[in-house]
């Protein structure tokens, strides 16, 4: 058993929280750009696009985000590739949160009305002059919530990340309780942190929904 104060305990936290944000910024960036690419591809081409990202999104939906870390982890080796575990962990979450935005963005575009694609359509526009100046800004105002709510989620879910040896918030506070048996001290600092992460991007998506003037 180690004697530690709390000064020492929650600096160390802190610092492993670092990690959690690279993940998490790391996770939602590259999902976003693998979510507007299904996303532009689906509405470009439904027939191709549309069943190729259905199962995309249904076979990463539909399996625990845990197995996915795992294949990652386990699986790229066998193919030649040496990966560490922060590698292993961005790759899994980014596909993760591709298969999840692309679905919830599409649910947006889709909600924009019909007659949105009608009139950009009947004034020439093309497919990509369409969605980038009449269907995407409208889709943006209804996507805010869903989006903020998913990437709380996703923060929360780097803690699963601790399984392949990635030491993020969740796996420190781990190491620093089993050295100190105060699991209920030290897992309540974890609780905190996590909460002072998320709850100001709560915060900020209701900012940013009186901006758009989006209606509940």
């Amino acid at each position: 058993m180690i004697t530690l104060s709390l000064s020492d305990i929650l600096p160390y936290l802190l610092l492993a929280a670092r990690w959690t944000l690279l993940l998490s910024f790391i996770a939602f960036v590259g999902g976003g750009i693998g979510a507007t690419l299904l996303l532009l591809w689906r509405c470009g081409a439904p027939k191709v696009g549309g069943r190729a990202t259905t199962v995309y999104i249904q076979l990463l939906q539909g399996t625990p985000l845990l197995l996915q870390l795992f294949l990652v982890f386990f699986g790229l080796p066998l193919l030649g590739i040496e990966v560490s575990p922060l590698f292993a962990a961005s790759i899994a979450l980014t596909l993760y949160a591709s298969a999840f935005l692309a679905e919830i963005w599409r649910g947006c575009v889709d909600a924009v009305p019909r007659g949105q694609w009608d009139a950009s359509a009947s004034l020439g526009m093309s497919f990509t002059i369409r969605m980038r100046y009449v269907i995407l800004p409208q889709a943006l105002k209804i996507a805010i919530p869903p989006t903020v709510g998913f990437l709380v989620q996703l923060v929360k879910s780097t803690a699963l990340a601790s399984i392949v040896g990635f030491e993020e918030l969740t796996r420190s506070g781990q190491i620093v309780a089993n050295a100190t048996f105060k699991p209920l001290i030290i897992y309540g600092l974890v609780a905190l942190i996590y909460f002072a992460i998320c709850y100001p991007l709560t915060l900020g998506s209701r900012v940013m929904e009186r901006r758009l003037r989006v209606t509940r």
